[in-house]
């Protein structure tokens, strides 16, 4: 008999690891299917063809062989030419560096969203990963050589792991991956969104995620740190630099700033101008409802830390960039919105979920590691006497006891029959190896289809919005990266070529283009001096971009000139100076 009992545990254990894996597998498919769609839809919408962006050359050209490296201001980190450097070491191609980024930001967003199995259904990770990657500005720079997406997945993912991380060791890795990531791309920007996990690692339980975020923090921003001391005249004069050629760093309300750039302005500085369209903005306003709503939630499924930890952490990586900066782009806040994915899609998915198909409770813990002190419940033991043994046949799981034998009378007293043993008992039906169930409640009433209805027409809505506004963007962007172009031809065709210098208006994107250095004498990419751009002229080609209807710096009042679109373009061979 107690071979018997635990037998049907064994079958029980089985049967509820199985379930709990296919669970996992199916969960795993379905953000799987969203990050192959995030990866497609790039390579559609915004193209492999797009020209590399102001920034974009930047990071390239430090690892690129095609042209001379930019000028490295202070704010910047190397993350991102290391992310580049496997292509742009060897290959000048923009479309093959699109393709590469555009399949390894699908990936990335797969993993980060990964990092949250077991703590919400898959349902609710996957419509999480769909919020974040149908956003114009996802779309726009998931396949572009910037930083911002790769903190945004970092911090989703370091979020995730830092929750998992007391009930199973291997998250502790994810975390520390996660921190690595962040800070490679932008230390600052790191420090920021992980502020919340570093007070909630000081508690007596998350000690260990604490040590290893420091950890991971740390070894990202090593490089950075270093090359403030060697490059920049140490770290508290690379903060100050760049605090400065951001405008420095203060009290600014860029609240409004953000929502002008929303348009589909990639960089609002100055942020003048009127604001877009309100349809192109409802969804910015409906975000602060969305997490008020998945507070209640998560607490009347007591699951709080889950929602409410994405959310703190969503308002520190915001903080600065709506509050101590003086100017706005929309890349800027990606790390907030891959955060508020999670709550967002947690009210959502509860909205168009029936009430009698909600699950209670907590979601089920991972199938791996260590299952944390809330979630363990004590075995049930079977009773040595037999009056614990597992029902079967139609009275399992009905709530009722077993159904008496008749009863005998006393002229024929029934006979004894032989106590059962292990070796004896018959193999129960497969209906006893299930998990005895509570009598049936009644189910509550489902959702009213109303309900349904508006949500799926507000999301619907929304997505229009999203491709409308990117399709514009692309465009409009696209339209700016020919006119670099034409005017890097032109450059050429003058006999500006390599080894050559650029300077004046818009001069770093195209010096790339054109193979050439960059140089400026004011601003954030100051370099050089108009004394050092007159020597240089008299060994290299120089050329000096002007908007048109400008006056041109003194040192380039005498070179014969061209208007090239927008431009008027002054140039100098070697030997024909003033």
């Amino acid at each position: 008999m107690a071979g018997s009992a635990h037998a049907t545990l064994d079958a029980v254990s089985r049967e509820g690891a199985r379930r709990t894996s296919a669970g996992s597998a199916r969960a795993s498919r379905l953000t799987a299917a969203v990050a192959a769609l995030f990866t497609l839809a790039q390579l559609v919408l915004v193209g492999p063809g797009l020209g590399l962006g102001w920034d974009e050359t930047v990071y390239v050209s430090q690892v690129s062989g095609h042209a001379p490296a930019s000028f490295f201001s202070a704010p910047r980190a190397r993350g991102v030419s290391l992310l580049v450097a496997p292509v742009a070491a060897w290959s000048s191609s923009t479309v093959l560096l699109r393709v590469y980024l555009a399949v390894l930001s699908g990936l990335a967003l797969f993993l980060a969203l990964r990092a949250w199995r077991g703590l919400l259904p898959g349902r609710v990770l996957a419509l999480a990963g769909a919020l974040f990657a149908s956003l114009w500005v996802t779309l726009f720079y998931g396949p572009q050589a910037m930083p911002n997406y790769w903190v945004a997945v970092a911090a989703l993912a370091a979020a995730g792991c830092f929750l998992r991380a007391p009930a199973e060791r291997t998250a502790l890795w994810g975390l520390a991956g996660s921190a690595v990531l962040m800070a490679w791309m932008r230390p600052v920007d790191a420090v920021w969104a992980t502020l919340p996990l570093l007070a909630v690692g000081l508690t007596r339980r998350h000690r260990r995620a604490l040590l290893v975020l420091l950890a991971g923090l740390a070894a990202g921003a090593a490089e950075w740190v270093i090359e403030a001391y060697t490059s920049y005249g140490g770290l508290a004069r690379r903060l100050s630099d760049g605090s400065q050629i951001q405008g420095g760093l203060g009290w600014h309300l860029a609240v409004v700033d953000q929502l002008r750039s929303l348009g589909g302005r990639t960089l609002c500085r100055p942020c003048t101008g009127a604001l877009p369209h309100p349809l192109l903005t409802l969804w910015w306003f409906a975000l602060p409802l969305l997490a008020v709503l998945a507070l209640a939630v998560a607490a009347r499924a007591r699951r709080t830390a889950s929602t409410a930890l994405p959310l703190a952490c969503t308002a520190t990586a915001a903080f600065p960039y709506l509050f101590l900066i003086g100017y706005a782009a929309p890349r800027f806040l990606l790390p907030a919105y891959a955060l508020l994915a999670i709550p967002a899609a947690t009210t959502l998915t509860h909205l168009l979920t029936p009430s009698s198909s909600r699950p209670r409770g907590r979601a089920a813990p991972p199938t791996r590691g260590r299952t944390p002190w809330w979630r363990r419940r004590p075995a049930r033991r079977p009773d040595p006497s037999g009056g614990g043994r597992l029902p079967s046949g139609p009275d399992r799981g009905s709530g009722r006891r077993p159904s008496r034998p008749p009863t005998t009378t006393a002229a024929q007293p029934p006979a004894s029959p032989p106590l059962p043993t292990a070796a004896t008992q018959p193999p129960l039906p497969a209906a006893a190896t299930r998990l005895p169930a509570s009598p049936p409640a009644t189910p509550p009433p489902s959702r009213h289809p109303l309900v349904t209805v508006l949500v799926c027409a507000a999301l619907v809505a929304h997505f229009a919005v999203q491709l409308a506004v990117l399709v514009h963007t692309v465009g409009k962007t696209a339209a700016a990266h020919r006119e670099w172009a034409r005017t890097a031809v032109e450059l050429g065709r003058r006999g500006v070529r390599p080894p050559c210098l650029v300077t004046g208006h818009e001069a770093i994107p195209v010096a790339f283009a054109a193979g050439c250095s960059s140089g400026a004498t004011a601003g954030p990419n100051a370099n050089t001096t108009e004394d050092g751009i007159t020597r240089t002229s008299r060994r290299m080609p120089v050329a000096t971009l002007v908007p048109a209807g400008s006056a041109p710096p003194g040192y380039a009042r005498d070179w014969p000139s061209a208007a090239v679109g927008a431009v008027r373009l002054y140039y100098v061979l070697p030997g024909a100076g003033p």
